[in-house]
């Protein structure tokens, strides 16, 4: 009996949790250099939000202590020409909305087709959700402080594996810093951040392409469905795969893929190019130009080598590529839409001293209006696209 009731209570025990994950000594470098960045961000961004409450304070007073030096009737001519003011700008912002709407609406029918494929979210396993605590990449800084003005925090902490691997992770291991000044690490279900990012890019273009994202469906339709005003997004969302919601047009599909012997050297605004957002782990090496042989359609890659040498991994992350299609689409220029898109960090300095200057002087606004284009696509009424 007491051999049955041992036996019994050692079911009922629960497993030990697993151990923690140790970090290479290489990781965490990585770690503490990204903490590092991070924290010069945080403070960074802290003093500019004293600043503006600061400049904002002033201007309310100025403007009170002017209200007080004048007579009533000039006191109401003022509140008027500032209630015109504030009227003006809203016309703007609506007038600028109803463009970009416009813009997309045109894109649907005249900009150049893109493609991010979604069929691989059901390659993500357990273990490579809880591999991301140990991993990092820098490629995402642009898409940081996504909700930081709801005084949230998050940030991607992962890498992609791959010579020019274009990866998408349907589940992101994000850092939550909240109000109360307590770090929580957590394991949360956002496949959409990149796909979010890769929209208001595209919005923000004055000459956007034609959007489309297929295989929405299963885990990845549901994430996708909770983004704010998805369901009014002017872009194409597929529950199918590329290759039958466009199977009459397969004949002009090109998979952009790092394994591909064909270099990309112009856009054709026949074909519908597709860029992969895939979870690509070793053991997925190579498996979009599989894919691409399979269904027997083109494929080809960006021409990277041909204008500069990567410092370190040549991993592009989905928005990065969708970027540098677009810049290239304005430009008609391969090097400066590089030089545009990929982080500094990860460029050779041999290459980078052409347009070092006009890209160092740009990239930070572009920061800026990239969160800024963000925020309006949460702000603004779904209705407007």
């Amino acid at each position: 009996m007491e051999a049955v009731e041992a036996e019994r209570n050692d079911q009922n025990t629960p497993a030990p949790p697993p151990p923690p994950l140790t970090l290479s000594k290489n990781a965490q470098k990585k770690l503490l250099k990204q903490q590092r960045m991070e924290a010069k961000k945080a403070e960074k961004k802290a003093a500019m939000k004293e600043q503006k409450k600061k400049e904002a304070e002033r201007k309310r007073k100025e403007w009170e202590e002017m209200l007080a030096s004048v007579d009533e009737e000039e006191r109401s001519k003022l509140i008027e020409s500032r209630k015109g003011l504030r009227k003006e700008r809203m016309e703007k912002r609506s007038e600028e909305r109803e463009k970009k709407v416009q813009r997309l609406t045109n894109a649907k029918e005249h900009g150049q087709n893109i493609v991010v494929d979604l069929d691989f979210s059901d390659l993500m396993t357990p273990n490579e959700i809880n591999s991301l605590v140990q991993q990092n990449d820098l490629c995402l800084l642009r898409v940081l402080n996504i909700l930081g003005d709801a005084g949230v925090h998050f940030y991607f902490v992962f890498q992609p594996k791959g010579a020019h691997s274009v990866c998408f992770r349907s589940h992101g291991t994000m850092s939550l810093k909240g109000k109360m000044g307590n770090n929580v690490s957590q394991v949360m279900d956002v496949p959409g951040i990149m796909i979010m990012y890769c929209y208001a890019v595209n919005r923000r273009c004055a000459s956007p392409c034609h959007l489309w994202l297929t295989g929405c469906n299963g885990k990845m339709g549901s994430q996708l469905q909770r983004l704010p005003g998805f369901d009014k997004w002017i872009i194409e969302k597929e529950n199918q795969s590329y290759i039958e919601a466009l199977q009459d047009e397969k004949h002009n599909l090109v998979y952009l893929t790092a394994d591909s012997e064909t270099i990309l050297d112009e856009l054709d605004p026949k074909k519908i190019y597709i860029v992969g957002g895939l979870v690509d782990r070793n053991r997925w090496k190579g498996i979009t130009m599989k894919k691409a042989q399979e269904q027997g359609i083109q494929t080809a890659k960006l021409p990277i080598g041909n204008y500069l040498k990567m410092s370190s991994s040549q991993v592009l992350t989905v928005n990065q590529v969708i970027e540098i299609l677009l810049k290239f689409l304005e430009t008609k220029d391969w090097k400066a839409s590089f030089f545009q898109v990929i982080p500094q960090r990860k460029r050779g300095g041999a290459d980078s001293e052409d347009c070092q200057g006009e890209v160092e002087e740009g990239e930070e606004n572009e920061e800026g209006e990239d969160q800024l284009e963000m925020k309006k696509m949460r702000t603004e009424s779904p209705s407007n696209g």
